[in-house]
């Protein structure tokens, strides 16, 4: 018959790495945000006892901390994904960057559609221009889409790319959060 460990039973500096390691994957995985994220971290850091840090976890499914001799392992490594590689911002030509494979050409009408949107809008607006101006964006994006692709007027990322670099974000500002805290003992 094993022993359950008392509640009071005072914690070390590994189980509460343990504990913000558990807490990095629920944020990770949508279950808290980086605001509850930043209070129940700062909340590990003070706890004193098991029975503290487990009351943090009570609304959360595994992983939860670990424990005694086990705490010094690394957590379940086989339920955390690789990383994925960080996107680098790119300086200047940001289009040419993400689409390396379109032409000079392609670039400069991508470039100027958005361009002649706010022009024909514009235009419109103040009474320069009759409504039919409208026509002149529309046959700029339709030539680029014929030309090129569906994908023409859609360069940026796709609704998961942009999924995935939030949550990429979300993991930097919690590794950084990390970083301070060690910092600050």
């Amino acid at each position: 018959m094993t022993e359950v460990p008392s509640p009071q039973l005072r914690i070390s500096d590994q189980e509460r790495e343990s504990a913000l390691h558990a807490l990095g994957e629920h944020m990770s995985a949508g279950r808290i945000d980086i605001d509850e994220f930043g209070e129940r971290s700062a909340r590990i850091t003070a706890a004193k006892t098991r029975g503290e840090l487990g009351e943090l976890f009570t609304d959360l499914p595994v992983p939860h901390p670990v424990f005694g001799a086990g705490a010094t392992a690394a957590p379940e490594p086989a339920a955390v994904p690789p990383p994925l590689p960080v996107p680098q911002p790119a300086a200047s030509g940001e289009v040419a960057a993400r689409q390396p494979e379109w032409s000079a050409g392609q670039r400069a009408v991508a470039a100027l559609v958005p361009l002649v949107w706010i022009a024909a809008i514009a235009l419109i607006a103040t009474g320069t221009a009759g409504w039919p101006v409208i026509f002149a964006p529309i046959a700029l994006t339709a030539v680029g889409r014929a030309l090129w692709g569906k994908g023409f007027e859609h360069h940026d990322h796709h609704h998961h790319d942009r999924h995935r670099e939030r949550r990429e974000e979300f993991r930097a500002m919690r590794d950084e959060h990390r970083r301070q805290r060690r910092l600050d003992r």
